[in-house]
């Protein structure tokens, strides 16, 4: 298949990776932060390309996976109201809250419905003119252009009954937050394809100039992902760190400038709550003031007192890098695909899924 098949050549990809082993003379740790990216290393076997002096470690970049307990537990309590709908993507509906889960709260009688597109959204809102309709936006910058638009075709359409619960987490915020942090010493960092074909790779810069760490924007196909690590490998070599980009075919240093600029018009900066990590200023978007009619929370007033996460599990420290899949007691035993204790093993993107599907008993 053309723009696949030549990403899969493993005699290419033998080669990337002893050019890595000649170049790398040092121990270092670089992170991915898409949880496209975890799963491609894993499908594809790259952590046992690398030499010993290469560590991989998976960090928060499954948007299912940092929605934190409190905000499902917003998410269930707006489902137990009256005349609601609540619309969603498939993998939060499984995600556990405090008490339960929204296919739990649907199971008792709460109406959650999948849909597949925020679009799909609005016209729920037009065939349900009697009901609240409630579009839980998830994602990171990848989705929020989708649901920036869905607003602005809300507003159009002069639907009343469309609301949006926006749980939307920006990137760069979150890299710099953990980088402050200093729990796990990183050496460079796999940055977002998908973000990053709406966001650039400028966006990235001050990471390498404040942290002195490396960053390489790659795709996710077996040669990207070599390359970026052989392209990390170098810059920490060299002693200078910078942004570079390996996804050339999809990423411009500008980004998608039509994209950030409606995200721009609907939502602004806010503080987010961040499963394990907690909350993070700046690190969310918020609807404009011009659209807070859409914004659920401020409409339904609903109020979640008190929040836990599962017991036992360790997705938390998983999504912060402190921790790994096999880390947690829970992992393949108790908490499974088919019977989840935490978002990590929930999600399509989660480390925990990705580790249990492709692990070497599999």
């Amino acid at each position: 298949m053309i723009f696949v098949d030549e990403f899969h050549d493993p005699a290419l990809a033998k080669s990337i990776a002893s050019n890595i082993a000649e170049l790398s003379t040092r121990p270092v740790q670089f992170m991915e932060f898409c949880g496209g990216h975890t799963h491609a290393i894993l499908r594809f076997g790259i952590r046992d390309m690398l030499p010993d002096t290469v560590s991989l470690r998976s960090g928060p970049g499954c948007p299912v996976c940092v929605t934190s307990a409190h905000d499902v537990d917003v998410a269930i309590a707006m489902a137990a109201q009256p005349d609601a709908i609540v619309a969603t993507y498939g993998d939060l509906v499984r995600v556990p809250g405090t008490g339960g889960s929204l296919e739990l709260a649907r199971a008792r009688g709460a109406d959650v419905r999948v849909v597949y597109s925020a679009t799909d959204a609005v016209t729920l809102a037009q065939e349900n003119p009697s009901k609240s309709v409630i579009l839980i936006g998830i994602g990171f910058e990848t989705t929020s252009p989708t649901l920036a638009a869905a607003v602005l075709q809300a507003e159009r359409l002069r639907l009343a009954n469309f609301l949006v619960l926006p749980l939307l987490k920006l990137t760069p915020v979150i890299m710099t937050a953990l980088l402050q942090a200093g729990e796990l010493k990183l050496d460079g960092i796999v940055c977002p394809g998908h973000v990053s074909v709406i966001t650039g790779t400028e966006i990235y810069e001050p990471i390498p100039e404040k942290f002195g760490v490396a960053c390489v924007v790659t795709g996710f196909e077996p040669l990207d992902i070599l390359r970026s690590v052989y392209m990390l490998v170098a810059q920490v070599e060299s002693g200078a760190p910078t942004v570079q980009n390996a996804y050339e075919r999809a990423v411009l240093p500008q980004g998608n400038q039509v994209a950030r600029d409606i995200v721009d018009r609907v939502f602004g900066p806010c503080d987010a709550d961040w499963r394990g990590i907690g909350t993070v200023a700046n690190s969310g978007l918020r609807l404009n003031p011009a659209y807070s009619r859409f914004d659920a929370a401020t409409v339904l007033g609903v109020n979640v007192e008190r929040s836990e996460e599962p017991k036992g599990c360790r997705c938390g420290d998983i999504l912060r890098g402190a921790a790994t899949p096999e880390d947690c007691p829970l992992y393949g035993t108790v908490c499974t695909p088919a019977r989840p204790v935490g978002p990590c093993m929930v999600s399509s993107e989660g480390a925990c899924a990705a580790h249990f599907a492709y692990r070497a008993d599999s």
